[in-house]
């Protein structure tokens, strides 16, 4: 069997960790900004959790980007495109000044993930509910292969409204992959109301156990937390692992938190100057 290597660091760098959440926001608000392009606030609220993927947790190497033994992270909320693409580049996939091109005609950089067009992209997302069943057939694909990667899916909260995601919840628990983690970044908010109010999420951790997966409640900021716990799959409860971390939209901002008019709004120059403040990157 070929096994990879991975981080098996006891503790990690919390404050450094802290530190690279806070420039990959003010990447996302650049780029919001420069193209006028929505989603920001749901960029945001998963930016720690993919700042403990990325520089922490999974085994991958830019340079190479189709190693058949890395791990394979999907941003299955596609309209988080942002978050993703600020993280590619600043872990070295493409050049950092791509990011100019974001959303704008004839760049690779779509305002949802673009399949086979970005190196680091493992899938096109953003018709929700497709992400995990993707990541669940690449898990048994490794299985069947021998090869120990691990998959992470980077869910919405909304998205646990699609049917496809319990059916892969369900198949993922029948095969006992393991090596198979959800994050749901439960913000409480979905396009222009409440979750909750939307369809009855709550209490979400208990349905994912209920579906037989090894679930924990998680703050979705606690960039150490989040790290330790992504670091350790697979846990040895012989389950797929979900974490469900409570984060707040537009989190990093003061005047963006929790506010769902930036579901759709760019910030301007001068909010851009106000977030880099708020951010400490000024």
């Amino acid at each position: 069997m070929n096994v990879a290597v991975r981080n098996t660091a006891a503790k990690p760098d919390v404050a450094a960790l802290k530190a690279q959440a806070a420039k990959l926001r003010g990447k996302i608000i650049e780029m919001s900004h420069k193209a006028q392009a929505a989603h920001l606030a749901s960029s945001l609220s998963c930016a720690d959790a993919m700042t403990a993927a990325y520089w922490h947790v999974l085994n991958i190497d830019p340079a190479n980007p189709t190693d058949p033994l890395r791990d394979r992270f999907i941003l299955s909320k596609g309209h988080a495109a942002a978050a993703l693409f600020a993280t590619l580049a600043m872990k070295g996939y493409f050049p950092i000044e791509e990011l100019d091109t974001y959303c704008q005609d004839g760049g690779r950089l779509a305002e949802h993930p673009p399949a086979n067009l970005l190196p680091g992209v493992e899938a096109a997302t953003g018709s929700l509910g497709h992400g995990l069943p993707l990541g669940c057939g690449m898990a048994l694909a490794g299985r069947i292969k021998g090869e120990s990667y691990r998959v992470f899916a980077l869910l919405s909260d909304g998205e646990n409204n699609e049917g496809s995601v319990w059916e892969a919840a369900m198949f993922a628990a029948a095969q006992k992959l393991e090596n198979v983690c959800v994050i749901v970044d439960y913000n409480k908010w979905q396009a222009t109301a409440r979750s909750n109010e939307t369809l009855m999420l709550a209490p979400l951790r208990d349905k994912w156990a209920a579906f037989g997966w090894d679930a924990h409640e998680i703050d979705g900021h606690d960039v150490g937390a989040l790290a330790e716990a992504m670091q350790n799959i697979p846990n040895g409860s012989g389950k797929p692992v979900a974490l469900i971390a409570h984060t707040v939209k537009g989190k990093g901002v003061s005047f963006m938190e929790d506010d769902n008019n930036w579901h759709y709004r760019a910030p301007t120059a001068e909010e851009v100057v106000k977030s880099f403040k708020e951010l400490g990157l000024s």
